[in-house]
């Protein structure tokens, strides 16, 4: 059983965190709320969500997995405002979700879940952890794609860097302690991250929300938020791309 009203909003938040990397995603459904994983088709990124039944307006499931076409669901969103309230229910019979916004009824069909893969979350040790308002991130990443198609996020001391290298021009930003939410850099940490990818996590993420990233040199980065006013989470998993000398 899976029955629930929620924001427009909110389920568009994950639709952007899960569509950038995937077109189908598979939902585990418990009575506590929804989670999934998914990694992209070049194995070069991974989603982690999770949402509590707290960011729902009503809430009721029982434990149960549902594959969804996010190409559907994105038709399904365009028909309500970012305040109005979806109605969603689980129909077995049916093997389809029906959504109600307003006066309309929309049933789409779920996809077969049995192909679809529980992507393992790999445990990584790093050492570096630097807290940044999205904001501040995505103005670097806005002046970096005129530049280039990578960046490289480098974490020292009290300091936070991203630079993009182009063929002639460059992009720095730097912050200091003071101008970030958290810093701990204990040893000096540098990654190129495929700008394009990057990009496209940092834009869920609301202006005012601070992003976590653990870095590590030459280590995938770990880029995390919280959502839905800390009701859901966010964690991306992004490889690097290895320098030449």
């Amino acid at each position: 059983m899976f029955k629930a009203k929620v924001k427009a909003e909110v389920l568009k938040t994950i639709l952007d965190a899960v569509s950038t990397l995937v077109d189908e995603a598979k939902i585990q459904v418990t009575p506590e709320g929804i989670s999934l994983k998914a990694v992209d088709p070049a194995h070069v990124a991974m989603v982690e969500l999770s949402m509590g039944k707290k960011a729902f307006a009503e809430y009721k499931a029982t434990d149960m997995d549902m594959g969804v076409d996010l190409d559907k669901l994105k038709d399904i969103l365009k028909l309500a405002g970012s305040s109005d309230l979806i109605e969603m229910e689980y129909k077995e019979d049916q093997h389809r979700l029906v959504f109600k916004i307003g006066h309309i009824t929309r049933r789409m069909a779920l996809v077969d879940t049995a192909n679809m893969g529980d992507p393992k979350v790999p445990n990584l040790n790093l050492p570096n952890q630097v807290t940044i308002l999205a904001n501040e991130l995505q103005q670097g990443i806005k002046a970096s794609e005129a530049v280039s198609d990578h960046i490289a996020l480098v974490a020292e001391g009290k300091v936070f860097e991203l630079v993009a290298d182009g063929d002639t021009d460059q992009v720095h930003l730097r912050l200091e302690a003071d101008n970030l939410v958290k810093i701990q850099a204990p040893d000096k940490s540098r990654s190129l991250f495929s700008l394009d990818y990057f990009a496209n996590m940092s834009k869920v993420a609301k202006a005012t929300d601070s992003i976590t990233l653990h870095l590590g040199t030459d280590y995938p980065v770990k880029f995390e938020f919280d959502i839905a006013d800390g009701a859901g989470h966010i964690v991306y998993l992004l490889a690097p791309r290895i320098e030449s000398e």
